[in-house]
């Protein structure tokens, strides 16, 4: 099943907008028309704690990356993501080894589901794994033992303040 093009570019157009608001910066379109299917977009998360395995130990990142790849059926079907930048967490698969995300925002969407849901509940999964139920490779099988035998607290979520227009008298 799929939406008629044009409704399904209204709804892509708008959803990506709220996105650019949300995350205070464009989001690049490969085509601007949206009439080529897949569409794949790049979100930066920015301020958002996420741990990586560093050579001098565990570290905190805040400057995240992942793919949103967008189908023709969209939204009755999932889009495909894929993790871009290094990463120490047991639902998120490091990018060489695929750069999966295993989070039940995948795994219920639904038509009601949207991009920015999507992205909040992955910031969400950034700061608050899931270490009971990790992907089986070595890096996450890692993180999740780290994360059930380690005190840890992530930093929190780090925004910078939105310009202010300041009238000069």
């Amino acid at each position: 099943m799929s939406l008629p093009p044009d409704i399904l570019k209204a709804r892509l157009l708008n959803e990506l907008s709220v996105c650019a608001r949300y995350l205070r910066r464009p989001i690049a379109l490969p085509d601007g028309d949206l009439r080529s299917f897949p569409i794949e977009i790049e979100i930066e998360l920015k301020g958002v704690p996420g741990l990586v395995f560093t050579d001098d130990g565990i570290e905190t990142r805040y400057e995240h990356r992942f793919n949103i790849l967008i189908g023709r059926n969209y939204p009755f079907e999932k889009p495909m993501v894929r993790w871009k930048t290094p990463i120490f967490h047991p639902n998120i698969m490091m990018p060489d080894d695929g750069g999966h995300l295993c989070t039940k925002l995948l795994d219920e969407w639904s038509f009601n589901s949207t991009l920015l849901s999507f992205i909040k509940g992955i910031e969400a999964l950034l700061i608050s794994p899931n270490p009971s139920s990790p992907f089986g490779t070595e890096s996450c099988t890692a993180a999740a033992a780290y994360f059930n035998h380690s005190k840890i607290r992530i930093p929190p979520i780090v925004y910078s303040p939105l310009p202010k227009v300041v009238k000069s008298d």
